[in-house]
C-alpha cells in the first residue's frame, strides 16, 4: 500500500448470522489450510532452506501467534466498529474512512477462509451479498477500493463458488461477482485520461469530481492488473483488463533512461511531479503487480517490464542490505533511509 492508514463501534448487528460473536473455529481444517500446512512441512524437511534457529515446534508457535493476532484484530473490529469501515484502536470507535461499506470485513473474508473458519466466512459472504451497495455518493480512492474491496469481493467469490477450496457455500449465487462488476464499472471513469493512467479518486455515483487532482502515484496506476484482469476473465468483458494494462503501459512508457519510475505523475501530461525512485512508498506494488500479472495471466509483456524494472532497482536502489531512493534520471541518492513499505520486497524476490 502506498500510504499509511488511520484505522475503524458497533453501530449495528446483522440479524442474519452470528458472525459478530468472537469465536475460534476448531472444526476440520480446510484444504486451503492443509495446503498451507503442507508447504510449511515441506519447508521444514531436512535439506530445505530454513531460517536459522527456527525449529518445527517454533514454526508452529509462530503460525498460531499469527492466527491469534488476526482474530484479536478481526474480533475487535466486529465488536466495536462493524459495519463501519475501520476500527480506531485507541478510542475503540469505528469510522467510515474509505467509502462506508464494511471495508475491513470484505478485506478479511479470504483470510477467514484460509484459516479454515467456514462458519464466519459464510456468514460474512452472506452479509456482504445482502447489505453492500455501491450506488452511493462517495468519492473513493481508486487504489484502495481496488485492492481491498474489488480484490476482497473477487477472492471471496472464487473461494465460495469452488468445492476444491473446502469453503464452497451451497446457497451462494454469485452475489459478490455481481457486486464486483458494479463496482468496477463505477471505477472506469477514472481511466478517462490522455495517458491512460487513472485519476487517484472517483465518485461512485457521479464519476470524477471536477476538482480532482491530476497527480497520482505510480502504485495508484500500477496496482490494478490482478483484480481487473480476473474480473475480465470471469465476465468475458475485456474492458477491465485493458484499462489496467493501458495504465501500466502509460507508466512504463515514461520510465527514465535508467529504467526507473518516479513516485508521482500527472495523469494528463505524463510529467513526473516527484522523481524519487524507490521500492517503498508510492511505488512498491507497481513491481509486485507486474510480476504477479505475468504469473497469473502468462502475459510476457508484464514479465519483460518486471525484469527490466527489477534489474534497474537492484542496480541503482540496492545498497546491501538496504534499499535507498534515488533521482530517477541521474541515479543520485535523494533519501538514504529505510521505510517500512519496503518490507514486502524479499517476498516478491522469493
Amino acid at each position: 500500500s502506498p500510504s499509511s492508514r488511520a484505522p475503524p463501534r458497533l453501530s449495528g448487528r446483522s440479524p442474519n448470522s452470528n458472525m459478530m460473536q468472537p469465536m475460534r473455529r476448531q472444526g476440520r481444517a480446510s484444504p486451503l489450510l492443509c495446503l498451507s500446512a503442507a508447504i510449511l512441512a515441506a519447508a521444514l524437511l531436512p535439506g530445505a532452506a530454513v531460517a536459522d534457529g527456527v525449529t518445527p515446534s517454533e514454526a508452529r508457535l509462530l503460525r498460531d501467534e499469527v492466527k491469534d493476532m488476526f482474530y484479536h484484530a478481526f474480533d475487535g473490529y466486529m465488536q466495536h466498529a462493524f459495519p463501519l469501515d475501520e476500527l480506531r484502536p485507541l478510542s475503540c470507535q469505528g469510522e467510515d474512512s474509505l467509502g462506508g461499506y464494511a471495508l475491513t470485513l470484505i478485506d478479511s473474508l479470504d483470510t477467514l477462509a484460509l484459516l479454515g473458519d467456514k462458519e464466519r466466512f459464510a456468514a460474512g459472504v452472506e452479509w456482504v451479498g445482502k447489505n453492500v451497495r455501491f450506488d452511493i455518493n462517495k468519492t473513493v480512492s481508486v487504489f484502495e477500493t481496488n485492492i481491498r474491496i474489488l480484490g476482497g469481493l473477487l477472492s471471496a467469490h472464487l473461494i465460495a463458488s469452488d468445492y476444491a477450496t473446502g469453503m464452497k457455500i451451497e446457497s451462494y449465487d454469485d452475489q459478490l461477482l455481481h457486486l464486483s462488476v458494479d463496482l468496477a464499472q463505477r471505477l472506469l471513469p477514472a481511466f478517462d485520461t490522455p495517458t491512460g493512467i487513472p485519476f487517484g479518486s472517483v465518485n461512485l455515483l457521479y464519476g470524477v469530481d471536477d476538482d480532482e487532482s491530476k497527480i497520482t502515484s505510480t502504485a495508484g496506476g500500477g496496482t490494478l492488473t490482478l483484480e481487473f484482469g480476473v474480473l475480465s476473465r470471469l465476465t468475458n468483458n475485456t474492458v477491465f483488463e485493458q484499462v489496467a494494462k493501458n495504465s501500466v503501459r502509460g507508466i512504463w512508457a515514461r520510465r527514465s533512461k535508467l529504467n526507473l519510475v518516479g513516485a508521482h505523475i500527472n495523469v494528463f501530461t505524463g510529467e513526473w511531479t516527484q522523481k524519487d525512485a524507490g521500492i517503498g512508498t508510492s511505488i512498491d506494488s507497481f513491481y509486485e503487480y507486474v510480476l504477479k500479472a505475468y504469473l497469473l495471466f502468462g502475459d510476457e509483456e508484464y514479465l519483460y517490464v518486471f525484469q527490466e524494472a527489477y534489474k534497474a532497482a537492484m542496480h541503482y536502489l540496492h545498497h546491501d542490505p538496504w534499499y535507498i531512493e534515488v533521482n530517477m534520471n541521474s541515479g543520485a541518492t535523494v533519501w538514504p533511509l529505510f521505510n517500512s513499505l519496503q518490507a514486502f520486497w524479499p517476498g516478491l524476490q522469493i
